[in-house]
């Protein structure tokens, strides 16, 4: 049988950022407890005008330009960061990219795992149908209260993701390795637009899924460690991933190199957590920056606090080099609008959704904007501004 797998993927991420180091010094602590304490150096903020939609449609519009939209009967769209009770964000992303009447949508949730099981589901659509292809999107926007511990730990973003048969990028093996535990590390009641979180527990949590879902990858037959060339973890911040790989090569009984994990943290260091997304912005990171991958194998981790935990691995194709667009992400953060933490400050004042009656000033410069809320109903519409995402 063909191969399946990751054909392509594209990240969008917000209109504007906020350097660390400003808010360290609006805070009076030292930056290195944001660049070295946690590993992160900004994080994107949405405009007002931006949500999970536009991000999320931003990125697919950039598969669709490359590879159309033949073949793609389905569209996923994970992310916890959902505008509706009811209606699928897929749903406005289907409109706005103008896809095909037949094509089934809907919207997965289980904190940042959700990106992972859209495309477990993916994977699994396309084995059994091998001409068509599923178009995942995982989008979200990180948001906790200010002045709380974890407030540098914000973020935009969204990854676009193309899964085919005899893809371009990744060929995904069949074994996964998977956990689950229910515990309070992290939750957003429906009555909050900002996240509660547990921090130490989550960290916990965290390590306790990795190598558990490590466990049961072994048990279903998954590859020895050193068979695995490179890892790449959900990354809500980057240290927290190099806590979780270091408890796993203890337990395995293997060294322990940070830099191996470096490569795949360079994005997520500059969008902040992105929750659903971030697991494919380091995949993103990895394949656009690392030359040495052709044919290796790769490990990649994705955890949703509550908690559920999945390790997959993939072959990385002979001639991915060809196909990758090394360059576009890194011209996308530097085309990123600084802020001020007053100005960030307001408008994360002014980020909760609303079902009130409102118009949003026309600020981003993606493809996609939110126009606002009309009767009630969420309105989006094409920028008429340059596409600085494409």
């Amino acid at each position: 049988m063909t191969g399946v797998g990751i054909h392509d993927i594209a990240i969008a991420t917000g209109h504007h950022v906020l350097e660390l180091d400003d808010l360290a010094e609006r805070l009076g602590v030292d930056p290195a407890k944001y660049h070295v304490g946690i590993g992160q150096d900004a994080f994107s903020v949405p405009a007002p005008d931006e949500d999970i939609v536009t991000m999320g449609a931003a990125a697919a519009k950039e598969l669709i330009d490359r590879h159309g939209v033949d073949g793609i009967r389905t569209v996923l769209f994970a992310t916890e960061s959902g505008v509706d009770q009811s209606k699928a964000a897929g749903v406005y992303v289907h409109g706005l990219l103008g896809l095909p009447k037949a094509v089934r949508v809907v919207e997965l949730k289980q904190a940042c795992y959700g990106g992972m099981a859209a495309v477990q589901l993916a994977l699994g659509i396309v084995a059994r149908a091998p001409h068509e292809r599923v178009l995942v999107i995982a989008a979200d926007v990180a948001r906790y209260d200010v002045d709380t511990p974890a407030e540098p730990t914000q973020g935009a973003g969204a990854a676009a993701i193309l899964v085919s048969a005899d893809p371009d990028l990744i060929e995904i093996e069949p074994a996964a390795g998977v956990y689950t535990a229910d515990v309070d590390d992290f939750w957003r009641p429906n009555d909050r637009s900002t996240a509660l979180v547990d921090g130490r527990l989550s960290v916990s949590a965290y390590v306790n899924a990795f190598v558990g879902a490590w466990d049961d990858l072994a048990e279903q037959g998954g590859p020895a460690y050193d068979d695995i060339a490179r890892f790449v973890h959900h990354q809500p911040f980057t240290k927290m991933a190099i806590k979780a790989h270091r408890k796993l090569t203890q337990h395995v009984g293997a060294p322990f190199d940070e830099s191996d994990l470096a490569i795949g943290f360079t994005y997520n260091r500059q969008t902040g957590n992105t929750y659903t997304a971030s697991l494919w912005i380091g995949l993103a990171a990895l394949l656009d920056l690392d030359d040495d991958l052709a044919g290796e194998r790769l490990g990649l981790f994705s955890y949703g606090s509550g908690s559920v935990g999945e390790l997959i691995t993939g072959v990385v194709r002979p001639d991915y080099r060809e196909h990758r667009r090394t360059g576009r992400v890194r011209s996308l953060l530097e085309a990123r609008v600084p802020l001020t933490v007053d100005a960030y400050r307001e408008l994360h004042a002014g980020g909760a959704a609303t079902s009130e009656d409102v118009e949003r000033p026309r600020v981003t410069t993606a493809p996609f904007r939110f126009a606002g809320v009309r009767g009630g109903a969420r309105h989006y519409e094409a920028s008429a501004q340059p596409d600085q995402q494409a």
